[in-house]
């Protein structure tokens, strides 16, 4: 699947001051969304989904995206979409053990899917780059599950990314306390979660690109977009 198509949905991509925000948005735009980055508050409440990217540490990226906290909870109690890639989707969750200096503890985040972020083992090469499988281990719409607006309706296997590549940079990965919120897995010395999502099904995120994972990529951004159809 390429090109381009339509779609009435429009896209808010959050300027929090990191995450690759053109890549974010030219994939964004190939998937059919009218993109627009930006921190203005209106801006992000107006949008039928927001995307929260993001790249660097932790803390930093809390710090960063303070300002922006209560509304993006508040948007995600609401109901709207919200995406997060890769630290964006370590930033859903509660905490971290990444700090910003050794031996600060342990880092809050939105607490919009509870758990934590760990570090990777050290018997494997710390960060992880480059591509990976993706396993998935239950339906969500952003997988090619079924819609949330039809949670009985069958998945489409043309949206499906089940075992397909996607490219990662990391050194720590999501643990969240529910296992019900694993969307899906990877193997890179340990079985971590690269989807996840919260229970209502419209918080998610990816700890790869899909903005730099080719065809795999697209095909996530177009059923993200899908969701946020108004």
């Amino acid at each position: 699947m390429s090109g381009q198509r339509q779609t009435a949905a429009e896209i808010a991509v959050v300027d929090y001051g990191l995450g690759n925000l053109r890549s974010v948005t030219r994939g964004l735009e190939r998937a059919g969304a009218a993109v627009e980055i930006s921190d203005d508050p209106a801006v992000i409440e107006d949008a039928d989904g927001i995307v929260l990217p993001g790249v660097g540490a932790f803390s930093e990226g809390m710090e960063n995206a303070g300002p922006f906290r209560e509304l993006l909870i508040e948007e995600a109690e609401a109901g709207k979409p919200l995406f997060g890639i890769c630290l964006g989707m370590q930033m859903l969750l509660s905490t971290s053990e990444e700090a910003k200096h050794a031996g600060e503890g342990s880092a809050e985040g939105l607490d919009l899917i509870p758990g934590t972020n760990v570090r990777f083992p050290d018997d494997v090469k710390v960060p992880q780059m480059g591509w990976n499988t993706l396993s998935v281990e239950r339906d969500h719409p952003l997988v090619g599950g079924p819609a949330l607006a039809d949670p009985d309706g069958e998945p489409d296997p043309d949206r499906s990314v089940d075992g397909e590549y996607a490219y990662f940079v990391h050194s720590y990965y999501a643990k969240p306390d529910d296992p019900n919120a694993v969307v899906a897995t990877t193997d890179y010395g340990t079985d971590f979660a690269s989807i996840v999502a919260n229970e209502a099904g419209n918080v998610f995120g990816t700890q790869f690109h899909p903005e730099k994972s080719g065809e795999t990529g697209l095909t996530i951004l177009r059923n993200f977009v899908d969701m946020c159809e108004p």
